[in-house]
């Protein structure tokens, strides 16, 4: 994937959707669990030492599979290569299970299926389809049905 990481930078300074203090282990073999400001930025996982503004790295969350991790932790790994795991500690069960209901979220493939889903609820209330009200052509409204998952 091509970047322009000015823009990645950027985007870090946004207004999070969730950030704390973690533990994070990287998936290389023998690494261990540092302390990271970890920040949710829309669909961006990015993540900075403590000590640091400029974030270390950044994790686009898209293709990906967040899983529980025994006892307060979860991953995240990728479709294209599921044994990379990054791994995050949380303080507590009830941190562990806000992030990963928020990285669950965050994904434009979440975004579209829950789209889909409520364009499909409202189009059965009203008997209309809603995107009509916006001036969506007939082909983008084709387009849009073909994207069903």
């Amino acid at each position: 994937m091509r970047y322009n990481e000015k823009e990645l930078q950027a985007l870090s300074r946004q207004p999070a959707e969730l950030a704390a203090e973690l533990g994070m282990r990287g998936p290389k073999k023998g690494s261990v669990v540092k302390r990271r400001l970890v920040k949710l930025v829309v669909n961006f996982l990015f993540y900075f030492r403590t000590d640091e503004a400029e974030p270390v790295g950044a994790l686009l969350l898209e293709r990906c599979r967040v899983a529980r991790e025994e006892p307060s932790g979860f991953s995240i790994s990728f479709i294209e290569d599921p044994e990379r795991k990054y791994y995050f500690e949380c303080c507590s069960e009830e941190q562990c299970q806000e992030w990963t209901e928020a990285l669950r979220q965050a994904s434009y493939e979440f975004m579209r299926r829950s789209l889909i889903f409520y364009r499909k609820e409202i189009q059965k209330m009203t008997g209309k389809d809603p995107l009509e009200q916006f001036g969506i052509s007939e082909e983008a409204r084709f387009q849009l049905s073909s994207l069903k998952a």
